[in-house]
């Protein structure tokens, strides 16, 4: 296929080159900024315009991989007829597209995606929908092109899949990020919690989470609960956090 790319961030770039890496050609980098957009069409190989400039009506495909406050700006200048039109947001409405085509879905990469990370060690699951059968039987044969992994989720469907993404990415990151400042704080080695990280997300693929519950508040074992919390009052925010999810654990 023939795609223009609107955007060149993360995504943007991630999934532009899995695009280009399988076969298809990327004719066209539309980015706010030029400068953005002639860093990426560099890497891809393409043309580019900043959204003041004249967008490519050649594509079969137009992939909008821009924030959810971009996609509602976008105007007139995006009004592609019969065009088939995807976006790649997980809480975003495929209708919101309904104003630019009549040919429209979405193709969201359940994965948190970095331009830096050269090489992806597993196919991006990719959920697809599409305002008809053809629209999604047509964003279906191009995803299926770039991952294995192309499931169908309709807006409510991918919505509780995104609440659940930053639950298990976002916010299991941000406990990463307060334990190193901890360890940085301390005087601990953050880089010897690493294998256990590790080890806790590779369980996962065998087990389901609850029958890989460990620690003091599984066990119920207050004495070592008041250590921990004792350890931590002159870090209220993770003390907070800690009872909020001790609570949790031993009440679920």
């Amino acid at each position: 296929m023939k795609v223009v790319i609107v955007g060149a961030g993360n995504v943007a770039t991630v999934l532009g080159r899995l695009i280009r890496d399988n076969g298809h050609t990327i004719v066209q980098v539309v980015s706010r900024a030029a400068d953005n957009a002639a860093i990426l069409a560099k890497e891809l190989n393409c043309a580019f315009t900043d959204n003041s400039g004249i967008i490519d009506q050649s594509a079969d495909l137009y992939l909008i991989a821009v924030t959810d406050t971009a996609m509602s700006q976008l105007d007139e200048r995006y009004h592609l007829g019969d065009k088939l039109v995807v976006h790649t947001a997980g809480s975003v409405s495929k209708e919101a597209l309904k104003n630019i085509t009549n040919n429209y879905g979405v193709l969201y990469p359940l994965q948190s995606l970095r331009k830096q990370n050269m090489e992806l060690q597993q196919d991006i699951p990719l959920l697809i929908d599409g305002n008809t059968d053809a629209a999604l039987q047509t964003i279906r044969q191009f995803a299926v092109t770039i991952s294995s992994n192309v499931t169908p989720a309709d807006d409510d469907q991918r919505l509780k899949l995104h609440v659940a993404a930053v639950l298990v990415s976002n916010f299991t990151n941000h406990l990463y990020a307060l334990a190193a400042d901890y360890c940085d704080k301390e005087g601990a080695d953050f880089k010897l919690l690493l294998p256990l990280i590790e080890e806790t997300a590779l369980r996962l693929r065998h087990y389901p989470p609850h029958e890989m519950r460990t620690g003091p508040a599984v066990r119920k074992d207050i004495k070592t609960l008041q250590k921990h919390l004792n350890l931590l009052a002159r870090y209220p925010a993770i003390h907070n956090i800690y009872l909020k999810i001790t609570d949790s654990i031993m009440n679920n």
